[in-house]
């Protein structure tokens, strides 16, 4: 998390939208953690809050894009291949197909709050084959909720909470430069 911080603080939004970005398509990226921060920095007038939100979401979005479309173009045939491996077997498969088929758009949207489902609710989509528009409108519907929450915590709290000797190693670290 140092090492992202680190980024957040060097390069901004944009270390803000890959961070975000990877983190979704599955690098071990705190997202949470990291929208908080982005939260606290923009609080102590660090960053914007409303630009946050926006390259937030462009970030989330992208990843989840990307997870979706690797899922589509490589997904049944790697499952049925290598998810043995992951005791996936092609009935389990079937299972999850079908659950996913009734209940998918609203994991989706809400699957976004639980570290690791929000990974794989963009893999199955593409998977078993939601449409791009479903897809859009239900993954957008959970970042842009998930967004707001955790920078909004970061900000309401973050203004709460005595940061002086952090906030000032922040300060000559940002403006040093």
């Amino acid at each position: 998390m140092q090492f992202i911080q680190e980024m957040i603080l060097q390069y901004g939004y944009i270390a803000l939208f890959f961070s975000l970005a990877l983190g979704i398509v599955g690098l071990p990226i705190p997202d949470e953690l990291l929208m908080t921060f982005i939260g606290y920095l923009a609080s102590v007038g660090m960053l914007n809050y409303s630009i946050s939100v926006a390259v937030s979401l462009a970030g989330a979005m992208t990843g989840m894009l990307c997870s979706y479309t690797l899922g589509r173009k490589f997904g049944k045939p790697l499952l049925w291949k290598h998810g043995k491996w992951i005791k996936l077997t092609p009935e389990r498969l079937e299972k999850v197909e079908a659950w996913f088929q009734r209940y998918g758009p609203w994991t989706v949207s809400f699957g976004y709050f639980i570290p690791g489902i929000r990974h794989l609710t963009c893999y199955l989509s593409g998977v078993i084959g939601m449409g791009k528009r479903k897809y859009l409108l239900f993954s957008a519907v959970g970042a842009f909720s998930w967004c707001v929450l955790f920078i909004s915590i970061g900000y309401f709290i973050g203004a709460q909470i005595d940061f002086s000797h952090f906030h000032a190693s922040l300060m000559h670290r940002f403006f040093s430069k």
